[in-house]
């Protein structure tokens, strides 16, 4: 019994070592994560939600004659309301309610004033830069084909070129706290895959660490309680 117990303690011993950092890593990122409200680190109140709509004259129905449209609503923007457009194939777009008129995708000041319209901080833009819908950013991490409105607070927005809707709030925090996430999951490049083996191997190695110990409390115990009645006789 006594060989066996050396064993299991050594084993435990090792062990520790081997899981001993990505422990502390995932108790760092963990403590991070719940340091600010989920709300803040979002952003959520740097954008006010969309105001009423004053439409005066008639509504006229958007020309789309001959493309299958998927969705079609209303939408207040910085100019005043728009129809926002579904079509099929994932492509959005916005049409004057005045005329019908499809619109132009939004340009980089056309970016900038629907987020302004909208912002409710203190920061101002510093810079609106295109994002490709091939490689968007890995704090965006969707295909879209619009832009980034940086604030001079290292806050980032992201507006899309053809609907205007701001679809990703970015601040600093949250960027921070994005590589937390990704170190607590051992997925520093995509930072959304919960199933890789690195954060498999190293939680099936805590817990048999961990099993170990419930092992080696007992027979610890008893090994110290029967010492202590040896020397007693």
């Amino acid at each position: 019994m006594g060989a066996v117990r050396t064993r299991l303690r050594r084993w435990h011993v090792w062990l520790g070592w081997l899981v001993g950092l990505p422990m502390l890593f995932w108790t760092v990122s963990g403590l991070v994560m719940v340091a600010k409200p989920i709300e803040e680190v979002r952003g959520e109140e740097l954008i006010s939600p969309p105001g009423p709509m004053q439409i005066s004259g008639p509504v006229v129905a958007p020309h789309v004659v001959g493309r299958p449209v998927v969705a079609m609503t209303l939408e207040p923007r910085a100019d005043g309301p728009r129809w926002e457009i579904d079509f099929e194939g994932g492509e959005e777009r916005l049409a004057d309610p005045a005329t019908g008129r499809l619109l132009p995708r939004l340009g980089a000041v056309d970016a900038a004033r629907e987020l302004m319209a909208r912002y409710t901080g203190k920061a101002k833009v510093r810079d609106v830069t295109r994002v490709d819908p091939d490689r968007p950013p890995l704090e965006l991490r969707r295909p879209m084909d619009g832009w980034r409105v940086a604030m001079d607070d290292d806050t980032h927005f992201y507006v899309d070129g053809g609907s205007g809707e701001i679809i990703a709030k970015r601040t600093s925090w949250w960027r921070f706290y994005d590589f937390m996430w990704g170190l607590h999951i051992m997925d520093l490049q995509g930072r959304e895959d919960t199933n890789n083996p690195w954060v498999v191997s190293f939680a099936t190695l805590t817990l048999l660490t961990v099993l170990l110990a419930l092992v080696l409390l007992p027979l610890t115990i008893r090994r110290r309680r029967n010492g202590n009645g040896n020397s007693v006789n």
